[in-house]
C-alpha cells in the first residue's frame, strides 16, 4: 500500500528519490524541519515507523534500542522517520541492506546530522544521502517556470514578456519562505512559521542534538549576526566583531566555531563555497564561503522584521533577495547534477554573486539584482569578468552570462549577449 499523502505537492527532489531507490538499498533524505521530507518520503513508501513519535513514552525509540531489527520489519520501501533520534539505526539499516541484497529497501529522514557516536560505518554503496530544502518558487507556484536553468547553458533564450512581480510581492515571498505549511496560512501571518522555527531551535534543538546544554542568549546573538551579514563574505572575525558591537553578549572564537557547527548540523545555515575556473588552483577551497540561512525567511525572523520594515530598508532587502535566488539556484542546480558557488578574484576583486557548475565542467556566471535599473551595471560587470576569462588561457570560459532579477517584465537576451531572467520565471 502506497502511503502518499492526499494533498501532496510534487517536489523537485522526487526525481532524485526515484532514481536512487533503483540504485541503492536505502536513501536518506536530510534537511531542515518542516521542509516536507516526511511527505515526500511517504510518497515512495509502503510502510513507516516514526522514531520521534512521543506516543507511549517514545515507544518506537525504545523498541529501536531493544532490537533495531523490529524497526526494520515492514513492507519495502520502509520509511524510518527521524532516524537520528537513535543513531545506531544507521548501521542496522546498512547491515540489513547487505543481508537482503535488494534495491530500494529503506527511506530514512533526518532533520539533524548526529555526531559519529553510535555510527560505525559510512553507508557508502548502501545508503545514498539527498539534501532537501524548503520549497523553491517553482514548487510553490510563484514562478511560471518558463525558463529552464539547464537551457541557459546553451546560451539561448526566446525573448518574451512576463507578468512582473511587484516589490511588495517579492518581499512577501521572502517573509513567507518556502515552508509547505504556509500554503494554508493567511498572508498576514506568513512570518509566524519562521519565528516558531527559531523558537523551537533555541528552546530544544540546540541542546538535543548532542545532549549539551548551550547558552540560548548567545545563540540568539549569533543568529542575529548571521542575519545582518546574510549574503556577504563575513568570516568568523567579522561575526565576532559584529556580535561585540551590536549585542550585549560575547562569544569566544572556539564557542563561535562550535555554535556554527551546530547550526550546520541542524540545517539552519549552509555555505556557498568559492569557485575558480582553474581546477589546479586552491582558490576553490581557500576562499571564505558565503553563509546563508537555508531559507531567507529565517533571517527575517532572527531580526524580528516585517514586510513593512523591509519596504523601508531596500538595501538590506537586496541581500535577502540574493539569498532567495541562491536558495532556488541550489535546488534547481542539484536536481540536474550541478552546484552553486560564488566567485571573487583576489587580485582584481572581480566578483560574481553566483556560479552554477554542472558535473560536465560547464558553468554559467550570474549576477543577482533586485531592480531593472540595475541590469545595465550587472551586465557591464559580467562582460568585464568574461573578458578576463577569455584572455586567460589557464581558465575555463563561462557558457553564458546571466542576470537574475526581481523587478523585470521580460526574459530576454541583450545585444551584448547577456541573458536576463526574472527569478519568477525560472525552473530547473
Amino acid at each position: 500500500m502506497n502511503l502518499k499523502p492526499k494533498n501532496y505537492k510534487k517536489r523537485i527532489v522526487d526525481k532524485q528519490v526515484e532514481k536512487y531507490l533503483k540504485i541503492f538499498g536505502a536513501v536518506c533524505i536530510e534537511g531542515p524541519k518542516w521542509c516536507g521530507k516526511t511527505w515526500t518520503s511517504l510518497s515512495y513508501s509502503k510502510s513507516v515507523v516514526y522514531i520521534g513519535d512521543p506516543t507511549d513514552n517514545f515507544q518506537n525509540r525504545q523498541l529501536a534500542k531493544f532490537d533495531p531489527k523490529l524497526i526494520l520489519k515492514g513492507d519495502s520501501p520502509r520509511l524510518i522517520d527521524e532516524w537520528q533520534e537513535y543513531p545506531p539505526l544507521w548501521d542496522a539499516v546498512r547491515a540489513e541492506v547487505d543481508f537482503r541484497d535488494e534495491k530500494g529497501q529503506f527511506i530514512l529522514t533526518g532533520s539533524s546530522t548526529p555526531s559519529r557516536k553510535g555510527i560505525l560505518h559510512s553507508g557508502i554503496g548502501r545508503i545514498h544521502t539527498l539534501q532537501m530544502k524548503t520549497m523553491s518558487l517553482y514548487e510553490s507556484l510563484d514562478s511560471t517556470g518558463e525558463v529552464s536553468l539547464l537551457s541557459l547553458f546553451d546560451n539561448e533564450i526566446e525573448n518574451s514578456l512576463i507578468k512582473q512581480a511587484s516589490l511588495e510581492e517579492l518581499i512577501e515571498l521572502v517573509v513567507k519562505g518556502g515552508w509547505p505549511s504556509n500554503f494554508k496560512v493567511d498572508p498576514k501571518h506568513y512570518g509566524e512559521i519562521s519565528k516558531h522555527y527559531l523558537n523551537a531551535l533555541l528552546e530544544e534543538d540546540i541542546h538535543k542534538i548532542d545532549d549539551i546544554a548551550r547558552d540560548k542568549s548567545k545563540f540568539e546573538a549569533l543568529l542575529r549576526s548571521l542575519a545582518r551579514n546574510e549574503s556577504t563574505l563575513a568570516g568568523n572575525n567579522v561575526l565576532l566583531n559584529d556580535i561585540n558591537k551590536y549585542e550585549e553578549e560575547s562569544l569566544s572564537r572556539n564557542a563561535l566555531i562550535q555554535y556554527i557547527d551546530v547550526l550546520e548540523r541542524l540545517f539552519i545555515i549552509e555555505n556557498q563555497n568559492a569557485f575558480n575556473p582553474n581546477y589546479r588552483s586552491s582558490t576553490r577551497v581557500a576562499r571564505v564561503p558565503k553563509r546563508h540561512f537555508v531559507d531567507p525567511s529565517l533571517a527575517v525572523a532572527a531580526l524580528g522584521l516585517s514586510k513593512e520594515m523591509l519596504l523601508n530598508d531596500l538595501e538590506y532587502f537586496g541581500f535577502l533577495f540574493e539569498a532567495l535566488v541562491i536558495r532556488d539556484l541550489k535546488i534547481y542546480a542539484e536536481s540536474i547534477g550541478g552546484k552553486v558557488y560564488h566567485y571573487k578574484h583576489h587580485d582584481t576583486n572581480h566578483e560574481l554573486d553566483a556560479v552554477v557548475e554542472l558535473n560536465d565542467g560547464r558553468w554559467i556566471a550570474i549576477e543577482v539584482k533586485l531592480g531593472a535599473s540595475q541590469i545595465d551595471d550587472a551586465a557591464e560587470n559580467l562582460l568585464k569578468i568574461n573578458n578576463y576569462f577569455v584572455n586567460n588561457e589557464n581558465t575555463s570560459k563561462p557558457s553564458a552570462l546571466v542576470v537574475i532579477c526581481g523587478l523585470s517584465k521580460a526574459y530576454y537576451k541583450r545585444k551584448d549577449g547577456v541573458i536576463v531572467v526574472p527569478i519568477t520565471a525560472l525552473k530547473p
